[in-house]
């Protein structure tokens, strides 16, 4: 598990090889990825967006934009959690990602960054 804290918000990364959707005969190589985020900070926030950089061997690195996650935009009161789960597709058996979740802050309307930890993906039949 990988770990980032940011103005009292945790967000930790877990990361599964998606085996049965794999094809890499194919260059076609997936990843679960289950995002724990915990509010420790004394404000509520809302996830306003999120921004992730993905490089793998075969290409330059890539960004992805956009609003929410999942297509959500929870509001997260002190003490909360939210989790959810996506994945990622790459092309070759590793890769990483990282990022940033774009936060406001609900009682002063301010925007701010939380970290994203680096986290690689593997495809575990390269270990052996």
């Amino acid at each position: 598990m990988e770990i980032a804290v940011t103005n009292g918000i945790t967000v930790a990364v877990e990361v599964a090889y998606l085996d049965e959707h794999s094809s890499p005969r194919e260059d076609r190589f997936l990843f679960a990825y289950f995002i724990h985020i915990e509010n420790g900070s004394p404000y509520t926030v809302q996830l306003m967006g999120r921004h992730w950089y993905i490089q793998d061997g075969a290409h330059p690195l890539r960004e992805v934009k956009g609003d929410g996650v999942i297509g959500e935009q929870p509001v997260i009161a002190p003490g909360e959690t939210f989790e959810y789960q996506s994945y990622c597709e790459i092309t070759t058996e590793i890769g990483k990602m990282h990022g940033y979740y774009i936060m406001n802050r609900q009682e002063d309307d301010i925007l701010f960054h939380v970290s994203i930890p680096e986290f690689k993906l593997i495809d575990p039949s390269i270990l052996n």
